[in-house]
């Protein structure tokens, strides 16, 4: 993989992640993933960080949530033999789809996946870029859940630990190399 300790290349990771704030509203500080993406070492280290975790633990499924895990999500999948299975907003899938609804802060969203994309009994991560309130993971989670897969871990770039995302998803194990503050 590459060379660094683990310490070394997050903190690289997390220092070329750009924060801006005040967007997309007052109060909020944006974590914008576009510079790590720029920085070809510290997006190296953020993939084979993930791979390095996951690599020996039987994983079959990287499900990716749209539409940040679909960055991080195949690169994973390839490298550690896995399939990636997008889960993605209402209407972007062709064909027969399973659905989860699920409440963000201010309403309702939908998550869908293609029928068949699974199979019960397979052992699957899931990957975003960011974890905030927990919403979408935990709406991941029992789409997933719901057709029988074991879901071995939640996989994030980034935590916003004061919003208690974590919470959200109940004894289910969350992974993340950086946790950043909104404040």
């Amino acid at each position: 993989m590459t060379s660094g300790n683990v310490e070394d290349r997050i903190q690289k990771i997390s220092s070329v992640i750009r924060v801006i704030p005040d967007f997309p509203k007052p109060g909020i500080m944006f974590q914008d993933i576009t510079t790590l993406l720029l920085d070809t070492k510290a997006f190296k280290d953020c993939i084979d960080l993930f791979v390095e975790r996951y690599k020996d633990k039987n994983i079959s499924v990287v499900a990716g949530v749209e539409a940040r895990g679909f960055i991080f999500g195949p690169p994973i999948a390839l490298a550690i033999g896995a399939k990636f299975v997008p889960l993605r907003k209402p209407g972007k899938l062709p064909g027969e789809v399973i659905r989860e609804e699920y409440s963000l802060e201010y309403g309702k969203d939908i998550m869908e996946m293609h029928v068949g994309a699974v199979n019960a009994g397979e052992r699957a991560i899931i990957v975003d870029d960011l974890v905030a309130t927990g919403g979408t993971l935990r709406a991941a989670l029992n789409l997933l859940e719901h057709v029988g897969v074991e879901v071995v871990e939640c996989a994030c770039l980034i935590e916003l630990p004061e919003l208690k995302g974590r919470d959200r998803l109940g004894d289910k194990p969350l992974f993340v190399l950086v946790s950043a503050s909104q404040s």
